[in-house]
């Protein structure tokens, strides 16, 4: 019943004027960050963790009501998906460097597009689908299963496939050696045993080793690629040079520098405009818990 309630007023919003519901969403997120004492202090004992406490409380105040906003945007951004046509999507979005992909495409190689919860990610995924090529979207099973089907058939609208992360490399081995691309996200709180160490925002953290490993084994191009908005109108979809692999006889020190090198993309991109990016999320918590205690 609450589902189809849900519906009712997802039908009910898209019925309105695209300005009204973004207006509805955005005092949607101030209710929130006020009313969420628990995630304004997540995002809080991020920014003083990543920044070394050099933020002034004004700052931290800023970025953490727009960590709300843009949350609540790409919920928003989800929800206008299901029922967006592509020219209608054409129309928001700008490719920035799309030479880098046509680059590795040439050479006959699949890319692995690797992406973070920076901005309208909902839009960039749909964009590479709709414009670049469909990829295999690796995602974490979510604890509603109404909702996350409700999200899946949102990513799926322009022919992006979603797989669930458990026991999902050997299907991407399977669609990268026939040169499908896939998307893989590098910026979640993961098991202790899924990556490597590295410096992220100049601190020590777990970041997931797989886009090197795959793109090592089978020569594909990792491709760095995010969204940024100036006006949440209009969206750039940026997508990054090639971040090299070596192939040497040793292969773990290999994997360790490409995943370096992503965690360095990661950071510069943050520490440019660090609004933008998913404050909310403990992701420091398995190697400094500390920080939220």
């Amino acid at each position: 019943m609450g589902f189809k309630l849900f519906l009712l007023l997802e039908n009910f919003l898209m019925l309105l004027p695209a300005l009204w519901r973004k207006t509805f969403f955005s005092h949607l997120a101030t209710l929130s960050y006020y009313a969420s004492k628990r995630y304004r202090d997540v995002s809080y004992q991020n920014l003083e963790f990543a920044f070394d406490n050099k933020l002034s409380e004004e700052e931290k105040k800023e970025i953490t009501k727009y960590a709300f906003k843009n949350l609540l945007f790409n919920f928003l951004h989800a929800m206008e998906l299901r029922h967006m046509s592509k020219d209608a999507l054409a129309k928001k979005i700008t490719i920035q460097n799309i030479e880098a992909v046509q680059k590795v495409h040439a050479e006959g190689r699949a890319v692995i597009y690797v992406t973070t919860h920076y901005s309208s990610w909902e839009l960039g995924g749909a964009s590479i689908g709709a414009f670049i090529e469909p990829l295999i979207a690796v995602y974490k099973k979510m604890k509603n299963q109404v909702y996350q089907d409700w999200l899946l058939e949102a990513r799926g609208s322009f022919g992006n496939i979603s797989m669930e992360k458990t026991n999902v490399v050997k299907p991407l081995v399977r669609n990268l050696k026939s040169g499908l691309a896939c998307g893989l996200l590098i910026d979640t709180n993961i098991n202790p045993k899924e990556g490597v160490m590295v410096k992220f925002m100049g601190k020590s953290i777990r970041q997931t080793s797989t886009p090197a490993y795959l793109a090592r084994k089978f020569n594909a191009a990792i491709i760095p690629v995010t969204m940024r908005t100036d006006d949440e109108e209009n969206y750039t979809l940026m997508i990054f040079d090639e971040i090299p692999v070596e192939r040497t006889e040793d292969e773990a020190s290999n994997i360790q520098r490409a995943t370096q090198l992503q965690a360095d993309w990661l950071t510069k991109l943050i520490t440019d405009e660090p609004k933008f990016w998913f404050w909310l999320h403990r992701r420091w918590k398995n190697d400094h818990p500390e920080i939220y205690n």
